[in-house]
């Protein structure tokens, strides 16, 4: 199952050069993934105050071409097969048919103590 999630590039997202600064992909990745788990039932604020959040663990990515101002990107988000506790997601972010940035992350579902706790339903039956 592919999520897609649109952005517009703004101003504010743009370096001196023009073109979107690299920190922000990972933002636009992590609104992807917020609103995909959103729209699988999981509210995260429940799940905080249960005593549970998730965590970035690991992030590889890969800035293969430049966003600019005012472009119109799509966020692809894809999942592996969630273990109990950890789900990698692979995300690309593309303008129409071109793919810009690439990323495999890793997130992980922590205690309030930090210790690693099972992923929710919703998400480990997602893939199925």
């Amino acid at each position: 199952m592919t999520h897609q999630f649109p952005i517009r590039v703004y101003y504010e997202d743009t370096d001196l050069a023009g073109i979107v600064y690299y920190a922000n992909y990972l933002k636009f990745i992590e609104r992807a993934r917020s609103e995909w788990v959103r729209e699988m039932g999981i509210d995260q604020v429940q799940m905080k105050a249960d005593g549970f959040v998730f965590a970035v663990r690991r992030v590889e990515a890969d800035y293969i071409a430049p966003a600019h101002y005012d472009d119109q990107l799509v966020v692809e988000s894809r999942m592996d097969q969630p273990s109990g506790a950890r789900v990698v997601f692979h995300q690309d972010v593309k303008r129409g048919d071109v793919t810009l940035f690439s990323a495999a992350v890793t997130v992980v579902c922590l205690t309030s103590t930090g210790a690693v706790a099972r992923l929710p339903a919703a998400i480990r039956q997602s893939v199925h």
